[in-house]
């Protein structure tokens, strides 16, 4: 069954191989770039397909040798191939389960996160500030870029609010799981009795808007210039060059204020609108998945608690899985991937359930 499933996909990879090298295909930018990221999906399972044939094919030929040959040494030779090969088949099929599932055609996009302090006041900005460095050394360790685009510090500390924008390969499909409330459960330095006080935030990851993903008109966005606030030197502080976007029709607000070059703000204000916007149809389809899927890991509600950290035990727990580790500080040192790892296969194990694939 698995056999006939690659094949139809390895002749939906030559087909797609041609295409893309068509001129009339090339001249249309937006199908041209859909099919060859259609071509980069199939490649890895291609690749499997091969791999799987090719083992399926050794398995035989070792299978007749132990038939049909007398030599007992090619015997013996045939009989730890044969092993060898079987304890590949195994693991092999079930990564080419999870290679057939549909991907979420978000998951290779850049993402648009954004941290906001919540309950808690100024530990919860502290804590803010915490879950930033968090993720900004886990995205240096993917080597992936991060820029901060608007941020507001918080009083004694950290931040009540940042957003940045995270670009790299596959970045949302990673990020997203990060989306929802993050508490923590530690001594403020405010605190003078020594009480354990317990402070959250809110982390919401959103796929980065392509240029074919959303059309904004003109006459639906009304733009204000103003003189930015906080770090950044005499320039950035005196001259006109924050930009706020509002868009009219659902009344959405971006600012940028990280540049000296007004027109640099508005590109990126420009960008981030066009983020939030294709957000609103993303979140219905999250919501739709979420309600069909009951243990749905990257659930669209960022309402949902996600993580506690705990420091006075120097655990984390993630609530989504019931997995609880204690290396605290390797994690808000930004070791997160092998939670993320974990999320991603018992998302991977529910999804394989759903399609009904033992």
């Amino acid at each position: 069954m698995i056999l006939d499933k690659l094949e139809g996909v390895k002749l939906r990879f030559e087909e797609v191989g041609q295409l893309i090298t068509d001129p009339d295909v090339i001249n249309d930018m937006k199908r041209y770039i859909k099919l060859n990221k259609e071509y980069k999906d199939l490649e890895p399972l291609v690749d499997a397909y091969n791999e799987y044939k090719n083992i399926i094919s050794n398995i035989t030929s070792a299978k007749d040798i132990l038939a049909t040959e007398k030599d007992e040494e090619m015997k013996e030779m045939a009989k730890m191939e044969l092993d060898e090969l079987e304890a590949k088949l195994n693991p092999l099929e079930e990564e080419i389960k999870v290679l057939l599932l549909p991907k979420d055609p978000e998951d290779d996009k850049n993402a648009i996160l954004e941290i906001r302090a919540g309950t808690g006041g100024d530990e919860a900005s502290i804590f803010a500030g915490d879950l930033y460095r968090m993720y900004t050394h886990y995205c240096e360790s993917k080597k992936w870029k991060l820029d901060v685009t608007n941020l507001s510090e918080g009083t004694v500390g950290g931040f009540k609010e940042i957003v940045m924008k995270v670009t790299g390969a596959g970045v949302y499909g990673i990020l997203k799981y990060e989306s929802g409330v993050h508490r923590v459960q530690r001594v403020p330095q405010t605190e003078t009795q020594g009480r354990v006080h317990t402070s959250a935030a809110t982390v919401a990851v959103l796929p980065e808007a392509e240029e074919f993903d959303v059309e904004l008109k003109t006459e639906d966005i009304k733009r204000d210039e103003y003189c930015s606030s906080g770090p950044g030197g005499q320039s950035v502080n005196t001259t006109y060059s924050a930009i706020r976007l509002t868009h009219i029709p659902s009344g959405i607000v971006v600012t940028c204020q990280d540049q000296k070059s007004k027109l640099k703000n508005l590109d990126k204000a420009m960008k981030e609108l066009k983020t939030r916007l294709y957000n609103l149809e993303y979140q219905k389809y999250m919501d739709e998945i979420s309600s069909k899927r009951k243990t749905m890991v990257s659930t669209g509600d960022r309402s949902a608690k996600i993580r506690t950290y705990n420091y006075p035990q120097g655990r984390v727990t993630d609530h989504r899985i019931n997995l609880t580790m204690y290396n605290l500080p390797a994690i808000i040192g930004g070791d997160i991937q092998e939670i993320i790892d974990q999320l991603q296969m018992a998302e991977n194990a529910e999804r394989l359930k759903e399609a009904g694939v033992e």
